[in-house]
């Protein structure tokens, strides 16, 4: 296993390869029912095989998950490991819910400290959510008193944001979507050179891009890869491209068998920052240039259509229909639509039709018409 540093924070080295808690094994496809016993030994297992960074948060799998962690690492496993977890901060309302929420999930996962302790899935609404009830002085006292021992945040919006939120304290780390196919998503490239400049370690959640990268490709993505001389699965080319980079400390995989567990580690054992070939890196291109062919919409989630009067999650939306069009993976873009973005009300399905978004559209997407598109394939 590989490790790597974190430029504050000395003295801590991190597994390149990161245990994510959201999509542990499941009894009946029911989430929020962990099947405990493989999920145990599967966490277990990559903690034996030099894995020390494992990472759940608040809501996932139905809220189960720190519960099943703070179990798992029972026997020793705690001491092993730098935890992290994440603060639900949409469900702040007021100063008093900071040390609320972090004392609940201390109480869940079974410890006195978290190592890594992230406010969760910042956009500008919640960053604003942070500053209005003082939720960094918050952060500190809890450092301060050894509840926690590393501040960070998780990112979900634009470039322009997430360089507000970078610039807006003296953070430890982050963590943003970053994977072969979302240079340009969110945060990306250039959100990762801006936070390493700024001495900002940077996680990176979504390497495989939700497992879309891990399962087989496409008959011409296989092919471009074939052409390799060196012969590697999907996931392992996918991984290796994020570890590429040495901006990246590591990369969280939400691995759910003992396959994948196996097949990342190969990868983890082997890979080196600056690695890759100028062949194969040219391969990796190839593979980019024919999914960008395949997307639905030409949407570079910059974010310029927000907010939507409405409330449309325009740029998700978007997202989520590139991701059924180029994999043919309709099923699980269909899911992801219906569970957090529908079910909160920011569907395309909610448009109003005002057009206030169109005028600001960079690449000139007729939205209100691909909105409807989207909605149909999404929910058909």
């Amino acid at each position: 296993m590989k490790y790597r540093s974190f430029p504050r924070i000395p003295g801590v080295e991190v597994s390149i390869l990161g245990f994510g808690c959201m999509r542990l094994p499941v009894v009946e496809g029911n989430m929020a029912n962990i099947d405990e016993e493989p999920a145990t030994r599967l966490l277990r297992q990559s903690i034996d095989a030099g894995v020390n960074y494992v990472d759940t948060a608040y809501p996932y799998h139905g809220g189960q998950s720190e519960l099943f962690v703070g179990r798992a690492l029972k026997n020793g496993y705690r001491d092993r490991v730098q935890l992290a977890t994440k603060l639900p901060t949409w469900m702040v309302k007021g100063e008093e819910d900071w040390e609320r929420l972090l004392d609940e999930q201390l109480t869940k996962l079974d410890t006195s400290c978290i190592d890594f302790y992230l406010l969760h899935a910042l956009s500008e609404e919640r960053w604003e959510t942070v500053r209005r009830f003082n939720g960094l002085k918050a952060m500190e006292r809890a450092k301060a008193d050894g509840r926690i021992k590393h501040i960070g945040f998780s990112f979900h919006d634009s470039l322009k944001v997430f360089k507000e939120v970078v610039d807006g304290y003296d953070w430890e780390f982050c963590q943003i979507q970053f994977n072969l196919l979302d240079e340009g998503y969110q945060a990306g490239t250039e959100g990762l050179h801006y936070a390493t400049d700024r001495h900002v370690g940077v996680i990176s959640m979504e390497p495989l891009r939700g497992g879309t990268l891990a399962i087989s490709q496409p008959e011409p993505v296989q092919k471009i890869w074939n052409r390799a001389t060196a012969k590697r699965p999907p996931a392992d080319w996918a991984l290796r491209w994020v570890w590429n980079h040495p901006e990246v400390i590591t990369a969280l995989s939400g691995m759910n068998a003992e396959a994948q567990l196996q097949e990342n580690l190969a990868a983890a054992n082997t890979v080196e920052a600056n690695g890759m070939t100028t062949a194969e890196l040219a391969l990796a291109e190839e593979v980019r240039k024919y999914y960008a062919a395949k997307t639905a919409v030409p949407c570079t989630t910059c974010g310029y259509c927000a907010p939507c009067p409405s409330g449309v999650a325009i740029p998700d939306v978007f997202s989520s229909f590139n991701t059924g069009s180029m994999f043919g993976n309709w099923k699980s873009a269909m899911w992801a639509y219906d569970n957090f973005i529908v079910k909160n009300n920011r569907g395309g399905d909610q448009c109003a039709e005002c057009g206030e978004c169109e005028p600001k559209c960079p690449q000139q997407i007729p939205i209100i018409e691909k909105l409807k598109e989207a909605h149909k394939a999404l929910t058909a």
